[in-house]
Order: C-alpha cells, then sequence, then structure tokens
C-alpha cells in the first residue's frame, strides 16, 4: 500500500523537469574505434599489451596523476589515426611515461578548477603518426607530454578561450605550460615549455591579451 507521503513523493518527482542533457563536446572529434567500445575491443583484441596498460596506469596512480582524466583516454592516439592507417591506442615507450605527469598535475591544478572536467583526444603520437597527422617535427605530442583536449561542458569558444588564457596568465610561467586553441573547443596543453598559440584578444577577451602580453614579456627576459 502506498501511503500518503509516498504518493506526494512520486507525485513531485512526475512533475519534476527533466534536465537536459548536455551535448557530448568529443563527440564531432571522435569517430567509432576511439571510443570507450573502441577502447575495449582494441583491448581485448591485443591481449599481449594488457601488462603494459596496466603496469602505465600503476605508474600514473603511484605519481598521484591516475585520476586527472578518464586514464584510458590517455591512450588514445591522434584524431586521423584511421587515414594515417595507425592503431586508435598505443600505450607510450617506459623510457617516455614520466613525460605526462607534470603535464597531469598542471590540468589537475589548474585547468579543471576553470573549467572543469575534460576529455583526453589525443596524447601519446609514434613519430610517424605524428607525421601523418600533421603534426610538428618537435611536438612534444611524440614525447608523451602534450594532451588535446575538449572541456566536458559545452562553453562558448570565446568564453572558454578566455578562461584558459586567465589560466595561462596566473599559472602558465610556473608550470612552463603550453597552450594553443584550436578549431572549436579543441585545446592543446602541455608542461614542457612557457608559450601559448591559436588565441585573440579579438576572440577571447582582455584576459588573451594579457596572457599573449606575459609570454612576449617572458620572452624578453630569456636575452
Amino acid at each position: 500500500m502506498v501511503t500518503g507521503m509516498s504518493l506526494l513523493s512520486a507525485m513531485l518527482v512526475a512533475m519534476a523537469p527533466i534536465a537536459p542533457m548536455l551535448p557530448d563536446t568529443a563527440a564531432s572529434y571522435i569517430e567509432p574505434g576511439q571510443d570507450y567500445a573502441g577502447y575495449q575491443a582494441w583491448r581485448a583484441g591485443n591481449p599481449q599489451l594488457a601488462a603494459e596498460i596496466d603496469a602505465y596506469f600503476a605508474y600514473l596512480d603511484a605519481a598521484g596523476v591516475g585520476s586527472v582524466v578518464q586514464r584510458w583516454q590517455l591512450l588514445r592516439t591522434a584524431s586521423d589515426w584511421r587515414k594515417c592507417g595507425q592503431p586508435a591506442y598505443e600505450v607510450p615507450p617506459r623510457t617516455l611515461w614520466p613525460g605526462i605527469v607534470n603535464t597531469l598535475r598542471y590540468v589537475a591544478e589548474a585547468v579543471v578548477p576553470a573549467i572543469g572536467e575534460v576529455e583526453v583526444l589525443s596524447s601519446y603520437r609514434n613519430p610517424y603518426l605524428n607525421s601523418c597527422a600533421g603534426g610538428s617535427a618537435r611536438s612534444v605530442h611524440r614525447s608523451n607530454i602534450a594532451l588535446d583536449v575538449v572541456p566536458r561542458y559545452p562553453f562558448e569558444r570565446g568564453e572558454l578561450m578566455n578562461r584558459l588564457c586567465t589560466v595561462h596568465a596566473r599559472y602558465g610561467r610556473r608550470y612552463d605550460a603550453g597552450f594553443g586553441f584550436y578549431v572549436g573547443l579543441r585545446f592543446h596543453v602541455d608542461a614542457w615549455k612557457y608559450r601559448i598559440w591559436g588565441v585573440s584578444e579579438a576572440e577571447g577577451g582582455r584576459q588573451c591579451g594579457i596572457a599573449l602580453e606575459r609570454r612576449e614579456a617572458a620572452r624578453i627576459d630569456q636575452y
């Protein structure tokens, strides 16, 4: 028998507005095969890699950065993996594992507090894939230092750029952070060298002007 209170609760739940689902900000960058189902299929189809995958994840956990992002995403290679005939996922060589640690710390301590959870679109790229995908020969994706990501929240592009410019202006030099803005909401982050590209004050507001000015001042200081 339904009590008066439970009936009232049921009526309130039924009358409550349904919150709209937020759009998937990564959808336009990820094709089937590089989604979570694709990761599971790749892992199941390569049982010889299981120990190495688990060792990499354990290494990140021991470094205190294993939960900054969904760690399976750290094995995503490049958006052009299929066109280039390369795997959608790859475990970096062990010698390169330390490279991503400071980048993940920067994401956790500076980026996520400003924009919320992010999804990794591209991390380590082997030299051939990096070249085929149009990456620079000096790209730190080759060294497992860089991430291309999107925010999980569907910001307007200008607002996202403004927030990230604020982060870079405040913390970029401290972390030796590289920050670049690409198409849509996709952006690059690393903790290798202090630099910034792909932003403008016209699009991202005064904070982007400040970030560019501080980077230029740092460049002059280096001479």
